[in-house]
């Protein structure tokens, strides 16, 4: 009989402690998960989205944008509307942190005025001048919108205004559209629940008991809620994906270096995390994404050929069902696993698409990619962020302060802190080698994609967890934060509600500059699974 060799026992020894280690996570999950679901039913009834009355809320930024050039719509109207809605879904899910409506009229006025005056363009040159000429728009609060505050979700930065438009704000305005309001998000947007202790906690518009994801978690909350036509989110990790996925939305993060990250804050502190982090749109209706990205792209759009015609039928699909058994994230939902099943087998039968399920080893090692290329230098560290970049805070007092209801800190915020120090650290030998071993990945993934591969995933385990749940399931964002540390471009598609009326999805991702393939394929399964899930409709 063989004998294992002395290198071999180890690694046994090491697999066998992370099967113990999964299974004592999952034990944990199911009985946390229980308690808060006890605490949730003991607090009272879960509230929803109140129904739509305004079907001005129902066109998309596009078709809104079309009917205002040709005066069918006025943009007093249509600002009116989402102003309105705003309102009506403020008190229950707490997305929007500051306003600028009186502004926002103003300049839907100046907009009707000018297309009335004798100096207004053709249609067609507006269309292609202002393609969101009078369209609201809104932004989360990370992108800064001039005399704006832009806070981050941190006590410290509550009286902080931004001076100037981030470049892409800076971009839809010159496009026409009007900044309505900006949106909730976790503190310094390193959370993937959309809660901090300046604006509150956001709630899931399908189910206040649930969360709205992070760090764009107001903006994806305001989208799913039919509160705003268009918006835009960053992402490092799935501050994107996640909450369009947890929303029911469409969203889209950028092939790396495409669109400007200038006037997002917290900003990258070195070229590593300038490369992971992008900012995109999010929406409720697929065909506002392409036209958007052109959009905020500006001179880089042309690299994405985005009015190049995609024919789905020529594509090749492949696709993973989970990460292959990552070490204490959940495992995917059967109904998650199920509706990317489906997708496989619509591509199969609307055009004769054979897709290839793939096992690729590495995606098991997505967090450890992503942690040593999002290292950063000695003193740029999480509790130098939370100090506002003045200094570092006294994360072992504030932990304290903390417990007496006495930090401006959130309980996670602090703990992410903490625990950095023992985190994988810039320069050193473990850094260098996961940050090798990530670029094989996305070498591995180029020769598969190639300039017409789709690659199908899950955006996220499970769908919108309790508030508080993802406490016990921190690593869950991995499935989303891989795709950040290959720059590929990564578009989160909707896929309908699961049986408890949470929406769920999957993400597609495309070679790298490929995007138009990602955004045609969103839209083809919008046309076959329907998108976004609206409330109840009163007209």
């Amino acid at each position: 009989m063989k004998k294992m060799s002395s290198k071999g026992k180890p690694q046994k020894r090491m697999e066998v402690t992370g099967k113990i280690i999964s299974v004592i996570h999952r034990l944990i999950e199911f009985v946390v998960r229980g308690l808060l679901l006890l605490v949730a039913y003991l607090s009272g009834p879960a509230e929803s989205q109140p129904p739509i009355t305004d079907l001005t809320l129902l066109h998309s930024a596009t078709a809104l944008a079309t009917k205002i050039r040709n005066k069918q719509l006025t943009s007093e109207k249509v600002v009116q509307s989402y102003i309105d809605r705003i309102k009506e879904v403020q008190p229950i899910l707490n997305p929007v942190i500051e306003n600028r409506f009186e502004d926002a009229l103003k300049d839907a006025r100046k907009c009707d005025e000018f297309l009335k005056s004798p100096e207004a363009p053709s249609v067609e040159i507006l269309a292609k001048e202002k393609p969101f000429f009078g369209v609201p728009f809104t932004t989360k609060d990370c992108v800064g919108i001039k005399n704006m505050k832009q806070t981050a979700g941190l006590v410290s930065r509550k009286d902080i205004i931004s001076e100037k438009d981030a470049d892409v704000v800076k971009l839809m305005k010159k496009a026409g559209a009007i900044p309505l309001a900006t949106t909730n998000v976790s503190e310094l947007a390193m959370w993937w629940e959309s809660s901090n202790y300046l604006y509150g906690t956001s709630r899931n518009p399908y189910n206040s008991r649930h969360i709205v994801g992070g760090s764009s978690g107001g903006e994806g909350c305001l989208q799913g809620s039919a509160g705003s036509p268009c918006g835009l989110g960053s992402d490092i990790g799935g501050s994107i994906r996640m909450p369009c996925f947890f929303n029911g939305i469409f969203g889209h993060k950028p092939s790396k270096g495409i669109v400007s990250n200038e006037g997002q804050y917290p900003s990258a502190h070195n070229e590593a995390q300038n490369q992971l982090l992008g900012i995109g749109p999010m929406c409720r209706y697929a065909q506002d994404m392409t036209p958007i990205l052109e959009v905020i792209a500006d001179g880089n759009a042309e690299k994405l050929n985005l009015r190049s015609k995609v024919d789905i039928s020529k594509l090749k699909f492949y696709y993973m069902e989970d990460d292959g058994g990552q070490y204490l994230v959940s495992p995917v939902d059967r109904e998650i696993k199920e509706s990317l099943r489906k997708v496989v087998h619509y591509l199969e039968k609307a055009h004769n698409i054979k897709a290839t399920k793939l096992q690729i080893r590495r995606m098991k090692k997505s967090l450890a990619y992503w942690l040593a290329n999002m290292a950063c230098e000695e003193g740029h560290d999480f509790s130098y962020e939370l100090s506002n970049r003045n200094g570092q805070i006294n994360v072992w007092l504030e932990l304290v302060k903390w417990t007496l209801f006495m930090s401006n800190h959130t309980l996670i915020a602090l703990l992410t802190a903490a625990f950095e120090r023992f985190q994988i650290k810039i320069g050193t030998e473990e850094q260098t080698k996961l940050v090798q071993e990530s670029r094989e990945l996305y070498q591995e993934f180029r020769d598969f994609l190639g300039e017409d591969g789709i690659f199908l995933y899950p955006t996220h385990p499970t769908a919108a967890p309790l508030h508080h749940e993802p406490f016990i399931k921190p690593f869950n964002f991995s499935y989303t934060a891989i795709i950040n540390v290959l720059g590929l471009p990564a578009t989160a598609c909707p896929l309908g509600l699961n049986k408890q009326g949470l929406p769920i999805g999957l993400q597609i991702v495309g070679g790298l500059y490929q995007d138009r393939l990602t955004l045609a394929v969103a839209e083809e399964l919008e046309r076959g699974f329907g998108g976004w899930v609206p409330p109840a409709i009163i007209a």
